[in-house]
């Protein structure tokens, strides 16, 4: 296992953004940028990534690899995503524990998996597979669930620390998906972070959800939640030096307001080194 060094404090790069970055060159350590928006031959999304490459450093983020389907891999997908991974020279590339589609057919969803020994070995072998077509470590995420499966034989942070180690993989916690994932399903959110692996985890994700009382829904359109935040922070003691992000799809804010979210995690992080060596003095 290679660890890749942390970046600092990102943001998701949208279109939306695209003329006040370049304008203006925020003080944003990196961007993360949704890989299948920028697998088409020319226009202005690749004029305007590498544009912003040039300053800023990039990594990848999928939502269509459909690492737990069981249709076999596609390669056509894989060819142009490694092509992109030539031009963009990310500094990691990630995508999810889920499914998008079957049959042929894509559901535009990041969908559930049961914790099984059954998924675990499927999901483990597409990983490596992956792994060896790209030649690089993959990053894989916990996505965010509304159902569970009565056949899971474990949790969903021990699937994830066995899938880890077993394929040698890295992995995204997006902490907001573990607040809406444990509020959904009734399970402690500061257990699972304590049972995912340290040495593994690359990045974290922040995000808004949607919040319906009985339940949670990730939509990326909301500023981070106060209970999402102190989960941020518990997560920021237990790994330490991360690369720490905030995604935003829709409902989309003045960029300033993006940035002072930043700032807030410096501050918790700054709070936090200064407890640390108040403790050590």
């Amino acid at each position: 296992m290679q660890k890749p060094a942390p970046l600092g404090y990102g943001l998701g790069l949208r279109p939306i953004y695209y003329n006040e970055i370049l304008s203006n060159r925020p003080p944003v350590d990196w961007f993360e940028i949704i890989s299948e928006n920028y697998m088409v031959a020319g226009g202005r999304p690749l004029s305007m990534l590498d544009a912003i490459r040039a300053d800023y450093p990039m990594v990848m983020h999928g939502v269509a690899m459909s690492l737990a389907s069981t249709d076999p891999l596609d390669f056509d997908y894989l060819a142009q995503l490694k092509a992109l991974i030539e031009r963009v020279q990310p500094a990691w590339v990630s995508d999810h524990v889920a499914w998008t589609g079957v049959h042929g057919y894509s559901l535009h969803d990041l969908l559930p998996i049961p914790y099984t020994k059954e998924s675990l070995d499927h999901v483990v072998e597409r990983i490596s597979r992956v792994q060896d077509y790209l030649k690089r470590q993959l990053v894989v995420e916990n996505a965010s669930t509304y159902v569970s499966f009565i056949s899971s034989e474990m949790s969903e942070q021990d699937f994830i620390r066995e899938m880890a180690e077993r394929a040698d993989c890295l992995l995204l916690l997006d902490i907001n998906n573990v607040f809406v994932s444990c509020f959904n399903h009734g399970y402690d959110p500061l257990a699972f972070i304590d049972g995912v692996p340290i040495e593994r985890v690359v990045q974290f994700h922040m995000a808004g959800h949607t919040d319906y009382e009985t339940h949670r829904v990730d939509t990326h359109d909301q500023p981070v939640c106060d209970e999402v935040w102190a989960l941020y922070e518990h997560a920021r003691r237990r790994f330490g030096d991360v690369s720490a992000m905030i995604e935003r799809d829709d409902n989309f804010p003045p960029f300033s307001e993006l940035l002072d979210e930043l700032q807030r995690m410096r501050d918790i992080d700054a709070a936090i080194a200064a407890e640390k060596a108040l403790s050590a003095a």
